[in-house]
C-alpha cells in the first residue's frame, strides 16, 4: 500500500463512488470500509521517526484483520463497548529502560544496541521517585477516565514480577526489585480510572523474531513468553478493561494479519476472554478487535466513523518515550484533536513519556492541567456523548450529543453558522459556559449568531437545548 505523507487522516476522502452507489447507506458502508485501509500521515509535523520506526507508525494506523475471519470470541456487548466509548479520553504512558538515555522508546533498535549490553541498563533501572498515585492524579486532574501503561515494549523488558520472562528480563527480579504494574493497577481503581494494559509479543531480543521460519526453535521462546506473559498479565492483576496491543508483525514486515499464523491469535485471544470476559481488546495481535486504532499527529478529519475507534498520538512529538528532546503539543492543539476526534465518535489516548525515575515531566503536567481546566467547564460536550447530529465540517465545526442537547465545537469564528435543519423544536441557544446566543430555526435549517461569542483555548463551545 502507498503511504501518503503530506495529507491529514480522513476516512472518507477520495475514493470514487460509483454511481450505481451513491445511496447513502451504501455510501455508508463504503465509507467504513475504507475506514480501516485509509492510511495518510503529515510526518514532518507529527513525529520526527524514520526507519522501521516510522512503518511501525505507519503499520499500526491500519487495522489489519486477520486471514482467519473466526473472530466470534473477541466481540463484547454492545453495553461493554458503550462504557468504553463514553469515557472519551486516556492517559497512554510509555515508561521502560529506554527512559535511561533519554532518545525513545526506540533507542534499542535505532542504535543496533547489542541485547545483552541492552539488558545492563535493567541495573540502573531503580527508579525512586516512581509514584503511580501521582501518574493516576494527574490523568484525572486532566480530566482522563482511563490509562493505559506499557507493561513490556519491544526491547522485552518487564514492568512486573514475570516468571515468564525470558532470562528474567523484569523489574522485579533487577535493580528495583519492584512490581510496577501492581502499583500501577492499584492507583488506577483507587483513582477511579479504567485500567489499561499494553503488551508487545515483539521482542528485539530474539533472532527468532526477524526470522522465524529459518530460526523456528528461538522464535518459539518468543511465542511461549508472550503466551505465558499475557497469562500473567490478566491473571494477576484484578480487573483489565483494555488490553493494547503493539508489533505483532514479524521482523518488521508486513502486518499484523500476516504473523497470524505465527502468533495464533485466536488460541491467545480465547486465553485472555476466559480470564478477563469483558476486557476491550484492539486489533494488533492479528484478529479484529473491538475497536480501530489510528496512530500519530496527524489531523483527525472526514465524517462520523460509526464504529468504535481511537486515536492515539504523544504529548511530546519526538517520541513515545523519554526524550531529551522537546517538542510538545499545546494545550490547544491537544484540545483541537480532542474534540475533532470525539466530534467523529472517537476516544483520544494521549501519551506521556516518564523520565527514568518515573517522572512524568513538569512541561508535560502543566499542558495536561490546562486541557483539564477546559474539560471542567466543557466536559458536558464530551464525556458519555455520541457523535452528530450533524456531519463534522473540517476546520471548521464538529457536534455531539447526549439525546436532548446537541453541543457544538466552533473551531472558526465566521460570525454565523448556519446548520441542517432538525425535525425537533429549539427552545434555547447559549454557550456552554452560559452566554445566551440568538438563533433562529426554520424547515431550511438553523443559524446561530456567533459574532460575539470569544473562544476558549481556540473552541467556542455551544449547547442547543431541545424540546422532549
Amino acid at each position: 500500500m502507498k503511504i501518503k505523507r503530506e495529507k491529514p487522516w480522513k476516512f472518507d476522502k477520495g475514493f470514487p463512488i460509483p454511481g450505481h452507489l451513491k445511496n447513502k447507506q451504501m455510501k455508508n458502508k463504503l465509507i467504513l470500509f475504507f475506514a480501516v485501509l485509509t492510511v495518510s500521515f503529515n510526518s514532518t509535523k507529527a513525529q520526527n521517526m524514520q526507519g522501521d520506526e516510522l512503518k511501525s507508525m505507519e503499520k499500526s494506523a491500519i487495522t489489519f484483520t486477520s486471514k482467519n475471519k473466526k473472530v466470534g470470541s473477541l466481540k463484547l456487548p454492545a453495553k461493554v463497548v458503550r462504557q468504553w466509548q463514553d469515557l472519551k479520553f486516556g492517559l497512554f504512558i510509555h515508561w521502560g529502560l529506554y527512559s535511561i538515555s533519554g532518545r525513545g522508546e526506540w533507542s534499542m533498535f535505532n542504535e543496533k544496541i547489542d541485547a545483552d549490553e541492552y539488558a545492563k541498563l535493567a541495573n540502573l533501572f531503580n527508579p525512586q521517585k516512581f509514584d503511580a498515585d501521582r501518574w493516576a492524579a494527574i490523568a484525572k486532574n486532566a480530566g482522563m477516565k482511563y490509562m493505559v501503561l506499557t507493561t513490556r515494549h519491544h526491547d522485552g523488558f518487564a514492568l512486573w514480577n514475570s516468571p515468564a520472562s525470558y532470562k528474567r528480563f523484569n523489574s522485579r527480579e533487577t535493580a528495583s526489585k519492584r512490581d510496577f504494574v501492581a502499583g500501577y493497577t492499584k492507583a488506577c481503581r483507587d483513582a477511579g480510572l479504567k485500567v489499561g494494559i499494553y503488551y508487545s509479543p515483539m521482542d528485539w531480543r530474539f533472532p527468532g523474531y526477524f526470522n522465524p521460519k529459518e530460526l523456528p526453535e528461538n522464535a518459539s521462546l518468543m511465542k511461549k513468553q508472550a503466551y505465558g506473559q499475557l497469562e500473567e498479565l490478566m491473571r494477576n492483576y484484578g480487573k483489565v478493561d483494555i488490553l493494547w496491543y503493539d508489533g505483532g508483525w514479524l521482523a518488521h514486515k508486513g502486518s499484523d494479519a500476516d504473523a497470524a499464523w505465527f502468533w495464533d491469535p485466536q488460541k491467545l485471544n480465547a486465553m485472555v476472554r476466559k480470564l478477563q470476559p469483558n476486557v476491550m481488546i484492539n486489533p494488533r495481535s492479528g484478529m479484529t478487535g473491538n475497536f480501530i486504532c489510528n496512530e500519530g499527529g496527524a489531523p483527525v478529519k472526514g465524517d462520523i466513523i460509526n464504529q468504535p475507534w481511537e486515536k492515539c498520538l504523544t504529548l511530546n512529538k519526538n517520541s513515545w518515550g523519554f526524550n531529551f528532546k522537546v517538542n510538545n503539543m499545546t494545550s490547544s492543539e491537544v484540545l483541537n484533536m480532542l474534540v475533532n476526534t470525539v466530534d467523529r465518535g472517537g476516544n483520544l489516548l494521549l501519551n506521556v513519556g516518564p523520565d527514568s525515575e518515573g517522572v512524568i515531566p513538569e512541561a508535560q503536567v502543566e499542558i495536561l492541567e490546562k486541557v483539564g481546566s477546559w474539560l471542567k467547564v466543557y466536559g458536558e460536550s464530551i464525556y458519555g456523548t455520541k457523535a452528530g447530529p450533524f456531519q463534522p465540517v473540517d476546520d471548521y465545526y464538529g457536534s455531539v450529543n447526549n439525546g436532548d442537547k446537541i453541543f457544538i465545537h466552533l473551531l472558526q469564528n465566521k460570525g454565523r453558522l448556519v446548520l441542517p435543519a432538525l425535525d425537533k423544536k429549539i427552545y434555547a441557544c447559549s454557550q456552554l459556559n452560559g452566554k445566551a446566543i440568538n438563533f433562529t430555526q426554520n424547515k431550511q435549517g438553523i443559524t446561530i449568531e456567533t459574532t460575539d461569542l470569544i473562544p476558549d483555548e481556540s473552541i467556542i463551545t455551544i449547547v442547543i437545548c431541545l424540546k422532549k
